[in-house]
């Protein structure tokens, strides 16, 4: 009997994957001066246990002042490349299940509060805030302090700290880096026609716009071991007239594939405050869809995924490579197994669970497999 789509084997570079469910990156806001903590070996732990195929590390900030708030992950000295060995070391001692990170910078949208503390700007001269940085001097929102906006001198000290954080990913054993060019950070700001008003060769034009995030691409995958992928997570649309579009989100695909990107990541919005997002039930599946037919990359669809049948028809009408799960994964840790027990597909799991497997699914976890793994 042929499996479903969504728990067919896939291999993105030379990455391979059990089954096509990746969990997102997604920031706990929980780190100590860019150091995980306690936290983080929790809440991945548990999600290393979930049976999916791919975990991504939340968006680890390539410099201290690339953090959306001062409790976010970095990867950019010492110290946080140790903890964040700490935490890795624990959770791969109880699962081999596949492990990625996000690189990224905040830009504009940098110097923050908690989201449960209202999330608002900090300024930069009061305590756990900084000065933000953008391709140009324009502020997320109305009555916020302005970015400064960067010199071609700062442009190559970031791409220099972004290969830098891939070199310390690489020494941690991570198996794939993700960029961050979606959500209305910084690559995301370069690529907006909204937020990039830059007159040198990296403002204007589609191609000048994209010049940059494709240098940050360029350097990383240079820094990074040849032998593991890197990918990009991009928004597809601004969701504003006038800003970043699907058309061009397939342009810049096209772009990513020509230096060596193995797969592609579709989410939408978060640049700016005006956007009309029309959520619902696979909202942003069409966007995957358009750069799944305009490129040749792997892509991964997200975006208020939850039902089971849901992703399988994502996945096996080919709409997308996989599907990428964050906040359902968060409600619910064993949404692959119980996904993988509705489609009558196989899953994964510790030996110490073995003995959870209902009595109505006595295939699920595949214990033969396990054993000769």
């Amino acid at each position: 009997m042929t499996s479903p789509a969504l728990f067919q084997p896939i291999t993105v570079g030379s990455l391979a994957m059990r089954n096509r469910i990746v969990i997102a990156p997604m920031c706990q806001y929980s780190a100590e001066n860019g150091c995980m903590t306690d936290w983080h070996l929790i809440h991945l732990g548990h999600l290393a246990l979930s049976g999916a195929g791919l975990l991504t590390i939340e968006a680890s900030a390539v410099v201290p002042e690339g953090r959306i708030t001062h409790a976010d992950v970095g990867l950019y000295d010492d110290a946080t490349e140790a903890a964040m060995a700490r935490v890795l070391e624990s959770v791969r001692r109880h699962s081999d299940m596949p492990i990625a990170i996000q690189l990224a910078h905040a830009g504009r949208k940098a110097s923050t509060d908690l989201p449960w503390k209202g999330g608002k700007q900090i300024a930069p001269d009061h305590a756990d805030g900084w000065q933000t940085v953008a391709p140009s001097p324009l502020p997320f929102a109305d009555g916020e302090h302005a970015p400064t906006a960067l010199s071609l001198d700062d442009l190559k000290r970031l791409c220099d700290a972004f290969a830098a954080a891939a070199r310390r990913a690489a020494r941690l054993g991570i198996d794939a880096v993700q960029l961050h060019g979606a959500h209305g950070y910084l690559l995301h700001q370069f690529l907006s026609p909204l937020s990039n008003r830059r007159d040198d060769d990296y403002g204007g034009s589609l191609d000048n716009r994209m010049r940059f995030p494709l240098e940050v691409f360029d350097a990383v995958r240079a820094a990074f071991p040849a032998d593991r992928p890197v990918t990009m997570r991009v928004s597809g649309s601004d969701w504003v007239d006038g800003g970043w579009d699907a058309e061009q989100t397939v342009a810049f695909a096209r772009a990513l594939e020509a230096r060596g990107c193995a797969a592609i990541h579709v989410s939408s919005g978060g640049l700016d405050p005006r956007q009309a997002i029309p959520v619902g039930p696979s909202y942003q599946v069409p966007l995957a869809r358009a750069v799944k037919q305009g490129c040749g990359l792997p892509v991964v669809a997200v975006g208020l995924i939850t039902d089971y049948e849901q992703a399988e028809a994502i996945v096996g009408t080919d709409d997308a490579d996989m599907i990428a799960l964050a906040r359902t994964i968060l409600y619910d840790p064993r949404w692959p197994w119980h996904a993988a027990a509705h489609l009558g597909a196989h899953v994964k799991a510790p030996d110490q669970y073995l003995r959870s497997q209902p009595r109505q699914y006595r295939d699920l976890f595949d214990v033969d497999r396990q054993l000769s793994d």
